[in-house]
């Protein structure tokens, strides 16, 4: 349950306080994310769109996302059709940008253009003696949670990152696949086939199993070891339990992705191949991550990745990308129920985005014409059938993203405005978000 909270931290002025409304803060990121994928979810979900949770939310702008030496120009963007392909940034560059506020370069984790370590808003947060948890519906040593935790020179040295992530940083809850022991389809590998670079290799994996691996996370000096959570039933179990363990390591029984990477048909419409069943949803691992950062004293800080949205885009992937987005989306609701039910909005800071646009989205027959470009919407098909749709890139673009916000402070972001788009209005910048946090959670006041 929510606590009636009084956030005073020790600064060195001998009469000023740092105290701060703001006690919980939610980031969901759905990779890959632009405006029509939003669409193609809502129209599959009810048959029409603007309806998400978050797409009530009061401050509802765009998110400009290029990494460093990049830039934005609404102009040059709607010039022409395949204008927006260049430019783009990848999700280890803006994740580093989202959780640091500084721009870098592609395939960068944590680290500036010069390789050197950047503070990000976790590890201010836990300096404030918040707790702190990363969750993603992929490998939980991938772009974006890295982003949120780690510090490297390129996203690919997963064993690296994987080991700081686990052993090196105070993080409370850490959620992702990666599992080595499963394939995609949550089948038990046999000995030769199991792959443990996505969580540090076979040697750190034994000891995170045998509870060994694990810093100082709640600051007593002394290291706090991962409780481990695989199983679809374990992960239901944390999201319901009256006494929660203090640190979670949450890796379901598959290797991958949720569902995304499942065999079968992945050219099919949305669920038409049956889900992992040995598996939780998203939305259920994001519960489990608030029940445990709920135990805190002093808030917390937690991110939320949709990542698999991203996968499907690349491979356009309709169906899939459909049902990545409604996994995303139900996560979302599982956060606005819990700060309703808490009834803490007052207290709480909930933002909605995405990193980058993937796939160039769009509806039929969009393209550069005789007359000039042409985007047209997403066809509408009714509640169940997939919309009619039409990729036009297998990588990213430099679109601007959706942005969402509710809660305390949450009207801070249109005091950031960076520029206004012809189409999409007026924007902010992905260094925007975390710099903006970073000045509201460190508010000096007269102390009373």
């Amino acid at each position: 349950m929510v606590k009636n909270l009084n956030l005073f931290f020790d600064t060195k002025g001998p009469k000023m306080e740092t105290v701060s409304a703001l006690c919980y803060i939610i980031i969901l990121i759905s990779d890959g994310c632009g405006y029509n994928q939003v669409d193609a979810a809502s129209l599959y979900q009810y048959g029409q769109t603007g309806t998400q949770v978050y797409q009530q939310f009061p401050v509802q702008i765009s998110m400009s996302t290029y990494a460093d030496g990049g830039s934005y120009d609404p102009c040059y963007i709607w010039q022409a059709f395949d204008n927006v392909a260049s430019g783009a940034t990848d999700s280890a560059a803006a994740a580093t940008a989202m959780s640091t506020g500084h721009k870098t370069y592609g395939g960068a984790i944590g680290v500036g253009p010069d390789e050197q370590p950047l503070r990000n808003i976790m590890e201010f947060a836990e300096e404030q003696g918040m707790m702190t948890g990363v969750v993603t519906s992929v490998m939980l040593s991938h772009a974006t949670p890295a982003g949120f935790v780690a510090h490297s020179r390129s996203r690919g040295r997963y064993g690296h990152i994987a080991q700081e992530m686990l052993g090196d940083s105070a993080v409370d809850v850490i959620m992702g696949c990666g599992n080595p022991y499963y394939d995609d389809d949550g089948n038990e590998f046999d000995d030769p086939c199991r792959n443990y670079g996505f969580v540090g290799g076979e040697d750190f994996w034994n000891e995170v199993m045998a509870g060994t691996v694990g810093s100082d996370a709640d600051g007593d000096g002394d290291n706090d070891p991962w409780t481990l959570v695989q199983s679809k039933c374990e992960f239901e179990q944390l999201a319901q339990t009256d006494n929660p363990p203090s640190r979670v390591l949450g890796i379901p029984m598959v290797v991958a992705t949720l569902q995304h990477n499942r065999s079968g048909d992945r050219t099919a419409d949305a669920y038409v191949v049956p889900l992992n069943d040995n598996v939780p949803s998203l939305a259920t691992m994001t519960r489990g991550a608030l029940n445990v950062l709920d135990e805190s004293e002093n808030g917390f800080v937690l991110m939320v990745e949709g990542g698999a949205v991203d996968w499907a885009g690349h491979s356009n992937y309709s169906g899939r990308l459909i049902e990545e987005e409604i996994d995303f989306n139900r996560a979302v609701e599982a956060v606005v129920q819990w700060v309703e039910a808490n009834d803490a909005w007052d207290q709480t800071l909930v933002i909605v985005t995405a990193d980058h646009e993937c796939g160039y989205l769009t509806g039929p027959d969009s393209g550069q014409h005789e007359d000039g470009p042409q985007w047209n919407p997403l066809v509408n098909n009714g509640a169940g059938n997939q919309p009619g749709m039409e990729w036009h890139s297998g990588g990213h673009t430099n679109s601007l993203v959706p942005f969402y916000a509710k809660g305390a402070y949450a009207q801070e972001f249109l005091n950031r405005i960076d520029g206004e788009d012809p189409i999409r209005g007026r924007y902010i910048d992905n260094t925007d978000l975390p710099n903006l946090l970073f000045d509201v959670l460190q508010q000096p006041v007269m102390a009373q």
